[in-house]
């Protein structure tokens, strides 16, 4: 008599997930599961990014993988009681997780494993097409990964959108006895969250990204800088580095060939002022995160005064696609000058949020709307400020703009890290002018005057405006500290605070009590 087979349940460990319950309702379907005799394998996947569904339980059958949720703890015994191990209909059942209309209209490269893959299991990651990129690197100079990396067309995801192909090759050409591969995983702002969501659900890709830029350039060691707000992060990536290890895709003879790259995780103490490349490099070195003047560029002289690339999470990610599956395949998504996917992240006042992965080109508009859902609050959607907290504030009239980096800077936008966090029209404009400053002033490592002195001084100027003191007058002022502070400041902290207040000031004049002076 043949055994009974297990059935496949995945539950995800994602730190969105475990937010709303998550853990308790993987221990409760175990428990379920033994109180009926029924065997099943409880898989902790990542997320799939559908968060307004979290936790979102998935059930493998011959069919595919059918989906419930969300799930509660309360909700375990009727999924079991309805038949939900053979996919069967139940009120939390979504159907095919594949067929879910959030899930069908995106195009996963990067995240093509998040939600899919045991995070933890290099098998898992090998079995679906892993470590192929790094692979091919081997096969091929180091001068040509480069090329296909340049030809790929990608550009920084953390919110520079540098060539990557070009820094990389500035980090090959350079002389000198030691390089490094540094990731930016410091993500801090508000309403992003997918290099949280790609380090929790396929580390592997992050480890293997950053293995094959060591290759490319020549340097044999990496870090990883992580936010010590992201506890769930770390601990992934410190498992999963020592499996590579352990399998030889990390250390002294990758892969056999005789190439070395040794990778570790570095914690930042949390200050927002490190999410800057050169104060996450003097962060790295046990320095006060403070930003460095430029140049030289890190990519000449960077982590311990040597030639370091610096590369957000999703950008070292996308790395192992383009390897395996050629520049071409790559360039074929995004459109003019921004090709490739983009990782959006919906947050903020939003009926369906989460991350979607499509390529560049995609309006605001069918963002938030087609995906998105509209507003949570069903009122109309005011604004929506895209790029963290520096972001500039778009409004209505301009959701038809397409997510690109061109089109973006053509309004006076930048996508930044793809946040988007959205404001129905109870917002008032006047008191996020303010927060803009006032994180500002919060954050401001302090080194150059027109960030530590301006944003405090525009702090005072906005109450003042706020309470309707000279306000004319105060307006003029604001806008002469934005400007002053968007030339004159070493980095983006202070220079790009003026976007979130000038927008509010140009698009929503009403909520200021008087109309700016327009530029």
């Amino acid at each position: 008599m043949s055994a009974t087979l297990s059935t496949t349940i995945y539950v995800p460990a994602d730190a969105s997930a475990l937010s709303v319950g998550a853990e308790a309702v993987a221990k409760a379907i175990t428990a379920e599961a033994a109180r009926r005799a029924l065997p099943v394998n409880v898989i902790r996947n990542g997320s799939r990014g559908a968060m307004w569904l979290e936790p979102l339980v998935e059930v493998g059958t011959s069919a595919g993988r059918h989906a419930y949720g969300p799930v509660k703890v309360a909700d375990v015994a009727g999924l079991f009681e309805a038949g939900f191990l053979q996919g069967r209909e139940h009120p939390l059942a979504q159907g095919l997780t594949e067929d879910i209309p959030y899930f069908k209209v995106q195009q996963r490269l990067t995240f093509a494993r998040v939600g899919v893959t045991d995070p933890l299991s290099l098998e898992d990651y090998v079995a679906h097409d892993g470590y192929l990129g790094l692979r091919r690197a081997l096969e091929l100079s180091p001068a040509q990964i480069v090329e296909i990396v340049t030809a790929s067309g990608l550009r920084g995801r953390g919110g520079a959108a540098f060539p990557t192909g070009v820094k990389w090759k500035t980090v090959l050409e350079q002389t000198a006895a030691r390089k490094y591969i540094a990731c930016n995983a410091d993500e801090g702002d508000s309403g992003t969250f997918a290099d949280r969501m790609l380090m929790e659900g396929d580390p592997f890709v992050l480890i293997e990204g950053m293995t094959i830029a060591g290759i490319a350039v020549g340097a044999e060691r990496g870090q990883i800088y992580l936010r010590i707000e992201y506890p769930h992060a770390a601990r992934a990536l410190e498992a999963a580095i020592q499996k590579a290890y352990d399998q030889g895709y990390l250390g002294a003879n990758v892969l056999g060939s005789g190439r070395r790259f040794d990778l570790e995780v570095r914690l930042g103490a949390g200050a927002y002022i490190c999410g800057e490349e050169t104060s996450m490099l003097e962060s790295l070195e046990g320095k006060r995160g403070e930003v460095r003047v430029r140049p030289p560029l890190p990519a000449i002289k960077g982590l311990f005064g040597q030639p370091t690339v610096v590369n957000n999470v999703v950008s070292l990610a996308s790395v192992p696609i383009i390897l395996q599956r050629g520049a071409e395949f790559y360039r074929e998504y995004g459109t003019g000058k921004s090709r490739g996917t983009v990782p959006i992240q919906l947050a903020g006042n939003i009926r369906r949020g989460g991350l979607v992965e499509r390529a560049f080109g995609v309006t605001l508009r069918e963002l938030l709307y087609d995906i998105g859902g509209g507003s949570a609050s069903g009122r109309p959607i005011r604004t929506v400020q895209v790029g963290g907290p520096l972001g500039m504030y778009i409004p209505a009239s301009q959701f038809d703009v397409p997510v690109d980096y061109e089109a973006l800077t053509a309004i006076g936008a930048l996508l930044g890290h793809g946040g988007i966090v959205v404001f129905d029209d109870t917002v008032d404009m006047a008191k996020m002018a303010r927060y803009a400053l006032e994180f500002c002033a919060h954050e401001s490592c302090g080194k150059c005057t027109p960030c530590r002195i301006g944003s405090a001084r525009g702090v005072e100027l906005m109450d003042k405006v706020m309470a309707n003191v000279d306000r004319s007058h105060n307006l003029q002022l604001i806008d002469d500290l934005c400007e002053t502070m968007l030339q004159g400041s070493l980095c983006g902290l202070g220079g790009m605070t003026p976007f979130p207040v000038r927008s509010a000031l140009e698009h929503f004049p009403e909520d200021f009590g008087a109309a700016p002076t327009r530029r």
